[in-house]
């Protein structure tokens, strides 16, 4: 199946475009024969080093946070697919800054997916994470809520379709557990939380392959996920680092291990064990149906009145009692 069609000859934007993510995203779409491709960032340096990448690209420098700079920007260029990557994604900032994950993560998620519906895309995609199943986390919850505002405004919404792709640990990504390994390495000193910690892997290219062959199976509402095996030992991945670099673990490279940050799991999920993962035309790519919570639209307010007033403790307190409520489930 071409998993260009939904974006070939159409405006496409991408927020975070300058990330990890968002960068090799947009140069796929320029090999795919998007019409142009709208980067939008407020981090100008990763957006200047993929648009000179690319030729059919333009860089708006924007905060998602922004309603009517956003507003400006969809309506002068219309775009027919919206990829939404700008998202912090930090577990121990957004410990520490619950407000800046309300604000950035949830209601910057939500003015783009209005705006996008406002101006008439056809499909908008949110990019969100493992951490959002059963979060721990701030930054976990904050996509959860994503998550459950696209299946919310999906029942709503009578053009744009809403979906979500939900990603493991991104191997190469800015801030990603492999590069930060490498660099312990060369220092001689590296450090892992707890022995038994293991994450799911993705690369970079899987990532951005879910993204583009989401669009071609969905339905509004879904989540789509990468089939990424069985997770892996964390510890395991750091000694085979120390070999492959030259050096012996423990020997020539020191391992500490400094138990685990507030916000993070032993192990992670891809799944709800409500949620039933279904197999979709396409090898390794998995669906389920969304699902939200009773009176989402009046907590997501709550939560926003308190991130105005810096309310952090009333703040971690309410976005966990949202992603811990009994969730009510749909069916497409």
């Amino acid at each position: 199946m071409d998993c260009f069609a939904h974006i070939r000859g159409k405006v496409c934007m991408v927020t975070g475009g300058g990330g990890s993510i968002g960068s090799e995203l947009v140069r796929q779409l320029e090999k795919g024969g998007a019409e142009k491709i709208v980067i939008v960032d407020i981090y100008e340096n990763g957006a200047y080093y993929v648009r000179n990448e690319t030729e059919r690209a333009v860089v708006e420098i924007a905060s998602v946070r922004d309603y009517a700079k956003m507003d400006y920007i969809m309506s002068a260029y219309k775009p027919s697919v919206v990829f939404h990557a700008a998202a912090h994604k930090h577990v121990p900032f957004m410990e520490q800054n619950p407000e800046e994950a309300v604000k950035n993560n949830i209601r910057g998620t939500e003015i783009t997916a209005e705006l996008s519906e406002k101006h008439g895309a056809d499909s908008f995609v949110f990019i969100s994470t493992d951490k959002a199943v059963e979060p721990v986390s701030v930054m976990g919850a904050s996509k959860r809520v994503g998550e459950m505002m696209m299946y919310d405004r999906a029942q709503r919404s009578k053009h744009t379709a809403f979906i979500t792709v939900r990603f493991g640990n991104v191997i190469g990504s800015e801030g990603s557990v492999i590069p930060l390994f490498k660099k312990q390495i060369e220092r001689g000193s590296l450090t892992v939380t707890d022995r038994a910690a293991s994450r799911y892997f993705m690369t970079i290219p899987q990532a951005v392959s879910l993204i583009m062959l989401s669009l071609t199976a969905a339905k509004s509402g879904d989540i789509f996920v990468f089939d990424m095996g069985e997770s892996k030992n964390i510890l395991s991945i750091a000694e085979e680092l120390c070999r492959e670099a030259g050096k012996e673990p423990y020997k020539d490279v020191e391992i500490k291990f400094t138990g685990l940050r507030k916000g993070d799991k032993l192990k992670e999920k891809l799944f709800y064990d409500f949620e039933k993962p279904e197999r979709t035309c396409h090898d390794k790519i998995m669906r389920v149906a969304g699902s939200s919570v009773e009176n989402l639209d009046a907590a997501v307010k709550k939560l926003y009145d308190m991130a105005s007033v810096n309310d952090r403790e009333g703040i971690v307190k309410l976005i966990f009692e949202i992603t811990k409520q009994n969730t009510r489930i749909w069916r497409n």
